[in-house]
């Protein structure tokens, strides 16, 4: 059990006690001796009482049954006697009444059976209350508390049946902690346990049939059928009995796809009205007028709320206060939707509009699901969203829509639902929406906003000069806004003062009732009182792309000290022209940045200073994600090879920071690339993503790493630069790879060999032979990737990279055990190793811990491949090696197949399963199935195994793989 801090406040140190495991006793943080096997069975029989005496007869029974020795009631009056002692100093613990004995606790005293009580109470009224996630946790606290076996090792009669009743209670634990788990949307993360447990306990039909349903929901329907035939027939086997009627009712829920089984996006019903998320932004206080559209939307919500799925579209031209309005309404409208408001910020009249995808992650997220179980696909994702929201009352507020195609897979689909939608465009195209057209404001709503930001003695006192402003303003919220706060920050102005500032710009004046030239004259009021800094700072930030920037980026793009670069850039934030998105970072909203940057191409001359600035910040990441590389892995010569940078890089005191700035960074870093300038520091752009590799293995950012590796390839390409298109290619062919594109990495890596030639570019010429033996390993053209691979082998040498030197290696003993010479493999992950031990890379030896594990597996010395294995998921783990992580697991999983370990084995399958769930591909995912179907037709479950093949055979048939003979033999062989 956990040990506290050993006093509670003022209070003596309190007692400890533990029979979840062996029995022991803690007094503050000192353990107590716990004596012979019969004292701790005296121990735990007074601490299972609750504080009730018990007779001396009793206590004999308990320890000894119908047989105790001659001396019994002398020998527990001993262990009673010696239990007093380890209790001292305090005292009137064990009391002795009534001819027999008993333990009085005190208030602060623990023992973890009752913990584990209060534990389980906290989790069932969370789950009542539908905090299923917080009931989740207390339940897995409560199940940490058993160390092992109850009352291990404690002898007698009555330990065996506390030992018996302990041990259904944690089990009952497990299967109301996994049942809220499915409920909350954890069905993947379920299935490897509840695989271990229905080996464990065959005949419980519980853990069948939340197996059944743990991977249904993870769209493994044909696996799911396969568990209940296993479980009938073997409850007919061995019981005679046919399964119970829940087990053969989700049965055929499942064979007739009952929508109400994957209620809740693979979330239950339960849950759906549970998760309420809150996300609206605050409402402005000084709201004004607007009565009538505020009625109108009002009413169609309300509507919605009442069962009749609505969606409003509220148009205007940016800066007429459409977000205002939305937030206004959402409010007032809240008490209609009462499972969640959710809302986001679409950037639609920005460069890099909000992908849906990405906006359907965050909003499954906000109800409740996992990173782990978000779909890939935006199809998927807006299947799980819909269904989330079936059965609720959730207000969407989606801001600052592009258009219709925009929103389209963000729309629920069911009734209870309203969507509220703000855009620059009308969307006729959104069909049933019901579409609102927001004018400016009218001179008497104009002037009461600006009335009240300035306050009324001022205004009231130049009522004439104030309306002239709002007219000037031309009666957008936005620009009223924005001027009112520059005249209410100004207590020297009088409101004719501003008036007369805005006549003397006329020109952009007249421009403020014309579309979006009215924002960008309003936001001229405030640029043209910045300082000359603040100004320099303000149109500089607008050329970096990304969703916002950190205080050390925005300071080398500035090309100024962090100290001077905060200062300027808090002063922005009080001027309301840049907003502080957290500690050290900063966002433009999407309007204010498109107009520092016209700013920029407008006033920072001459041009050349532009690309400077974005030069800068594509230093800063190249040298720090540089710097983040060689912790990871020392000696690695690629950083030897890259461009020259000028900007310093971040210093970083762990490993571990540094892996997690590069993860903080990513998008950052891969919109630098995506928006690097064409130019002599153009090839940056190649290297960065040649060092931020880790981010195209991680699953969250590979579809965005990817994204710009394609554009940095286009652009070199049309620039004919022979040395950045070979690293772009590189950079592809490691994506294409990690995701299972074989062909497609193959023709990337033949390139990238090519053009290294061409420019004579070591790094191109390495990576690319390297890569392409990988790919002609997986695809079984073994005489080819061993011919790839010595080609690597002499390029890494040549270059003096020890580190290539030893991937090669291990890939070479890959391609040996491929090709039966098991000795050669073990000797060069050997060679591997011995490199690797003399860098002192944690990451790098992980890989040949990889390397060695798989070739000891194959020459039989499974218990030291699971060694290098343990050791290696460690440190692929720590430093967010998603792809390695479940490759690992998946070795581990074969390695115990043929330890003939199925349990554990199919325990592993299934954890690499959730590993590769985005990231790996197809391929590797049919693989860990193959493997997880050896294991389950071990332990009996023949009809799951099928599934498992027969998944894994459309895999491999459909990518023409080699492998799916295998499998025809494995089905073959099997009969259910």
């Amino acid at each position: 059990m956990v040990v506290g801090e050993g006093t509670t406040g003022g209070h003596t140190p309190t007692l400890h006690f533990a029979v979840l495991g062996p029995v022991r006793a803690w007094h503050g943080d000192r353990p107590l001796p716990s004596g012979s096997p019969q004292q701790r069975a005296l121990l735990a029989a007074l601490l299972l009482r609750g504080g009730r005496t018990a007779t001396a007869q009793e206590l004999v029974d308990a320890l000894w049954g119908d047989e105790p020795p001659q001396q019994a009631l002398a020998a527990l009056r001993t262990y009673a006697s010696r239990l007093r002692k380890a209790f001292a100093p305090r005292t009137g613990v064990l009391v002795t009444e009534m001819g027999g004995y008993a333990l009085r606790l005190g208030p602060f005293d623990e023992l973890d059976v009752d913990t584990v009580g209060k534990l389980s109470a906290a989790a069932e009224k969370s789950t009542a209350t539908g905090e299923l996630m917080r009931a989740h946790e207390l339940y897995g606290k409560a199940l940490e508390l058993w160390d092992g076996e109850a009352l291990g090792g404690v002898p007698g009669p009555e330990a065996e049946l506390q030992h018996a009743r302990l041990a259904e209670q944690r089990l009952v634990l497990q299967e109301l902690r996994l049942d809220v788990g499915l409920q909350a949307g954890l069905h993947a993360e379920s299935v490897s346990e509840l695989t271990a447990l229905t080996t464990q306990h065959p005949l419980r039909e519980r853990l069948r049939e939340l197996l059944m349903l743990a991977l249904y929901r993870s769209g493994r329907q044909a696996e799911a059928l396969a568990v209940y035939a296993d479980a009938r027939k073997l409850l007919i086997d061995e019981l005679g009995v046919e399964p119970r009627a829940e087990l053969s009712d989700l049965q055929q829920r499942i064979l007739n796809a009952d929508a109400s089984l994957s209620q809740g996006g693979q979330q239950s019903a339960a849950q759906a009205a549970i998760v309420r998320p809150a996300q609206l932004p605050a409402t402005v206080p000084d709201f004004t007028g607007r009565a009538a559209f505020v009625a109108e939307l009002g009413a169609q919500l309300a509507a919605a709320g009442g069962r009749v799925m609505a969606v409003s579209a509220v148009a205007g031209i940016g800066g007429v206060g459409k977000t205002t309005l939305a937030v206004q309404v959402a409010h007032a409208a809240r008490e209609h939707f009462p499972d969640g408001q959710l809302y986001v910020d679409l950037y639609g009249a920005g460069s890099a509009p909000a992908d849906p995808g990405a906006v359907l992650a965050a909003f499954l997220r906000a109800l409740g699901t996992p990173d782990a179980s978000i779909p890939e696909g935006i199809d998927e994702r807006a299947a799980l969203y819909r269904s989330l929201l079936d059965g609720r009352r959730v207000l969407t507020l989606l801001d600052n829509a592009r258009d219709a195609a925009q929103v389209r897979h963000l729309l629920p689909g069911t009734p209870g639902c309203a969507t509220l939608i703000t855009s620059r465009v009308r969307m006729v195209d959104l069909a049933g929406a019901h579409l609102v057209d927001l004018d400016v404001m009218s001179p008497e709503e104009a002037l009461t906003l600006f009335t009240r930001i300035v306050g009324p003695e001022r205004v009231n006192a130049e009522r004439d000069a104030a309306m002239d402003v709002v007219a000037a303003c031309g009666f957008l919220p936005l620009a009223i806004r924005i001027a009112a706060s520059r005249l209410a920050a100004r207590r020297t102005w009088t409101v004719t003062v501003l008036a007369r500032k805005l006549s003397d710009e006329r020109g952009r004046l007249d421009e403020l009732q014309a579309g979006d030239q009215a924002v960008k004259a309003t936001f001229e009021l405030g640029y043209g009182q910045l300082e000359r800094e603040q100004a320099r700072a303000f149109r500089l930030l607008g050329l970096a792309d990304g969703p916002d920037i950190s205080l050390p980026a925005a300071a080398a793009l500035l090309d100024r000290s962090p100290a001077t670069t905060e200062f300027l850039l808090e002063s922005l934030v009080d001027t309301s022209l840049l907003e502080s998105a957290a500690p050290g970072r900063y966002r433009f909203h999407d309007l204010v940045r498109l107009f520092a940057r016209s700013c920029a191409e407008r006033d920072e001359q001459p041009p050349p200073e532009r690309e400077a600035a974005r030069s800068r910040l594509l230093d800063f990441y190249l040298a720090t994600a540089a710097r983040v590389y060689e912790m990871q892995r020392p000696g690695d010569r690629l950083t030897a090879h890259l461009h020259a940078t000028q900007y310093p890089a971040l210093e970083f005191p762990t490993t571990a920071s540094a892996v997690e700035w590069l993860f903080t960074e990513a998008d950052c870093i891969l919109a630098c690339v995506r928006n690097s300038p064409l130019g002599p520091q153009f090839g940056k752009a190649a290297d960065l993503l040649l060092v931020a590799r880790d981010l195209s293995e991680s699953g969250a950012f590979s579809l965005q790493f990817e994204r710009a590796a394609k554009e940095t390839l286009s652009t070199a390409q049309k620039a004919e630069d022979a040395r950045t298109e070979g690293r772009a290619h590189i950079a592809l062919a490691q994506a294409d790879s990690h995701a299972g594109r074989f062909d497609s990495s193959e023709n990337h890596g033949r390139h990238a060999f090519l053009l290294g030639v061409v420019a004579d570019d070591p790094v191109s010429r390495c990576h690319a032979a390297n890569e392409r033996g990988i790919v002609a390993l997986y695809q079984g053209q073994h005489e080819d990737a061993e011919a790839h691979l010595t080609r690597a082998l002499e390029e890494f040498r040549a270059d003096g990279n020890r580190p290539g030197e030893a991937s090669v290696l291990g890939n070479l003993s890959h391609v040996n055990l491929m090709l039966g010479r098991t000795d050669n493999a073990v000797r060069l992950a050997d060679q591997c190793m011995e490199i690797l031990r003399s860098l002192g890379s944690d990451l790098r030896l992980a890989n040949g811990q990889y390397a060695l594990g798989r070739a000891l597996a194959e020459d039989g010395q499974h218990e030291s491949a699971i060694s290098q294995f343990t050791l290696s998921l460690a440190t692929f783990r720590s430093h967010r090696q998603r792809l390695w992580e479940g490759m690992t697991l998946f070795r581990m999983a074969a390695t115990h197949v043929a330890m003939r370990d199925a349990a554990q084995a199919a325990t592993l399958a299934e954890q690499a399963l959730a590993q590769l769930r985005n990231v790996g591909g197809p391929w590797r995912r049919a693989n860990v199935l193959v493997v997880l179907g050896r294991a389950l037709a071990d332990i009996g479950q023949a009809g799951r195994a099928q599934a498992c093949w027969q998944e894994a055979l459309r895999t491999y048939e459909e990518q023409g793989s080699a492998e799916a003979a295998d499998v025809r033999n494995l089905l073959g062989s099997q009969t259910v």
